[in-house]
Formats: C-alpha cells, sequence, structure tokens
C-alpha cells in the first residue's frame, strides 16, 4: 500500500493546515494551543511545507484540468485497488491512516497530475517511434525464485516431466508455493501483477526473459536476478505485434514514464503552477514553490 501511496506523485491530502485565526486547537492543564500558533509552528516544518505545496497544486489542478477528470474514472481505480486487496481493503487504509474519501481525492489528484503531465508531453509520430522500440505489451507470469542456480535447474526438471499444459501449470504453481524465496508471490503460486516495459519494480534481466517467452512456456535456464535465480512462467503474453495497433497503448506509456521521472514531472508542476497565477500572501513562506518555479524557468529557456 504504502507504495503505490509513493507513486501518487506525493499526493498529501490527509492533513488539513490550519487558519490565522486565535481558536483554540487544544487546551491542557499549561494552557491552550491556539490555530495561529499551531500554524506558526507548523509553517516552519518540512511536513508543513510539503502540505501547502500539495494544496496549491491541487487547486490549480483542479482549475485548469478538473473537466478532464470525471468522478467515474476515479471510481474505476478506485474499485481496482479495492478488488487488488479485497477484505483487507479497509484495515490497509486504516493503516495509513485513511479514508475511502480522502483515498479518492488522492486518485483524483493522481488523476489531475496526470492530465497535465499528457498535455505537456511529446506525443509526436517521433516520441511514439522512439517508444515503440522499447515497447513490450502488458503480460502475466508465474516466478519462483531461489537462492542457487542448482535448486533452479532441479525445479525446471520437475517441470520437464509435465505432460499436459494443465499438468505443467499445477505443478508450477505447487513448487513455486513450497519452494519459492519470494513469499508475497508464493502465497499466490508465483503469479504476478501484470506488468509491461513500463515497469520499475523487477530487473532487467526478469524482464527480458518474461517478455522472451512465448504464452504458455517457461524458462529452460534459470535466470539470474540479484535476488537469485529465477524460474519463469508464461501466463499471458499476446506478443508485441505491430505498432499501428498500439499507438494508445505508447502514449500512455510516455505519460507514466513521465510521471516516474521526478525531474521532468518537476518541470511540469513549474509549469503548471506559473500558469495558476499563485501569489504567496505569507512573507514566511514566499518561495515555498521557488524549487518548482525555477525549474520551470530553466527549462522554458
Amino acid at each position: 500500500m504504502k507504495k503505490w501511496l509513493v507513486a501518487l506523485a506525493g499526493v498529501l491530502l490527509t492533513f488539513t493546515l490550519a487558519g490565522c485565526g486565535s481558536s483554540t486547537v487544544a487546551t491542557t492543564s499549561g494552557g491552550k494551543v491556539t490555530e495561529s500558533a499551531y500554524y506558526d509552528s507548523l509553517k516552519k516544518t518540512s511536513s508543513g511545507t510539503s502540505i501547502l505545496q500539495q494544496m496549491i497544486l491541487n487547486k490549480v489542478l483542479e482549475k485548469q484540468y478538473g473537466d478532464d477528470v470525471s468522478d467515474k474514472e476515479v471510481t474505476k481505480q478506485y474499485d481496482t485497488y479495492k478488488a487488488q486487496y479485497g477484505s483487507s481493503f479497509s484495515s490497509v487504509l486504516s493503516q495509513n491512516s485513511m479514508t475511502k474519501t480522502s483515498f479518492k481525492a488522492e486518485l483524483r489528484s493522481n488523476l489531475l497530475l496526470k492530465a497535465a503531465v499528457k498535455h505537456y508531453s511529446d506525443l509526436s509520430s517521433t516520441a511514439v517511434d522512439k517508444q515503440w522500440e522499447e515497447y513490450q505489451p502488458t503480460i502475466t507470469v508465474q516466478r519462483i525464485q531461489v537462492a542457487s542456480k542448482s535448486d533452479a535447474e532441479k525445479i525446471i526438471k520437475q517441470l520437464d516431466e509435465q505432460k499436459t499444459a494443465k499438468k505443467l501449470t499445477d505443478k508450477f504453481t505447487a513448487l513455486a508455493k513450497s519452494k519459492s524465496t519470494d513469499t508475497t508471490s508464493a502465497s499466490t503460486g508465483g503469479t504476478l501483477a501484470a506488468f509491461n516495459n513500463t515497469d520499475t519494480t523487477l530487473t532487467a534481466e526478469f524482464k527480458k526473459a518474461a517478455f522472451d517467452l512465448k504464452q504458455g512456456k517457461y524458462t529452460t535456464t534459470p535466470v539470474k536476478t540479484t535476488a537469485g535465480y529465477d524460474v519463469i512462467l508464461s501466463v499471458k503474453n499476446a506478443g508485441k505485434g505491430k505498432k499501428a495497433d498500439h499507438i494508445s497503448d505508447l502514449k500512455e506509456q510516455i505519460v507514466t514514464e513521465t510521471m516516474a521521472d521526478s525531474t521532468k514531472l518537476q518541470k511540469i508542476v513549474g509549469k503548471v503552477l506559473k500558469k495558476g497565477n499563485v501569489s504567496i500572501k505569507d512573507d514566511d513562506l514566499k518561495d515555498v514553490l521557488s524549487s518548482y518555479l525555477s525549474s520551470s524557468s530553466s527549462s522554458s529557456k
């Protein structure tokens, strides 16, 4: 859960900055804590700065790209995460100090940011052609990860003995559950979440071996990675096909990769903020957006 929260481009809607009034936030035997005192203290912290940056960004993103993100789109993404976590979804939200409402707000913020990235991304035919060179379709695989090459070879030998596709799948699943050192995927019989060439969680060696496999086939030699040795079974791989059939996917990948590039993303955020005509009224916070606005200016030059 924390992993994909980070992937939401640092969206921090679970906090709210207090106003500058003198209302009481808390009382103690030693005195009271006022909103103004709390605000003065919070704005001097890095977390307070991040919160304000995000609140400002949310405002300008909503103004500039609000019409591009529908409630239906937010709900669809929300339901995807809900299905992924199943019965543990509510507890996972709670563990991350989130509610269903605040999580949906974060999803909307991320989709708004994605709309901005799409607007500023180079989606020309030249960019699409370049993306095609690295393109691989979304595939699904099962893995068995072990510590040594000899262990992987023993597993491959057992798989070689299976005479039908069903027996192969059943054997692979059983071995993944009993032998794999990747405890996360072992619990699902070695099945990993679907991925394509934009994935940054798997090693290059693993991805290359997985993309090279035809559907229903497995690696006949151990795949060495930083974590040990893998045996991979291709569950779903439709093949790369023709570029003309994947134009929308290629453009989507360009946007996704930009979202994951902190340097490019910061420049785009700078452009969005600059267009938003933001004016900071608190002198102590006048430079709160300087890192974004300076990157925008330099990229323009």
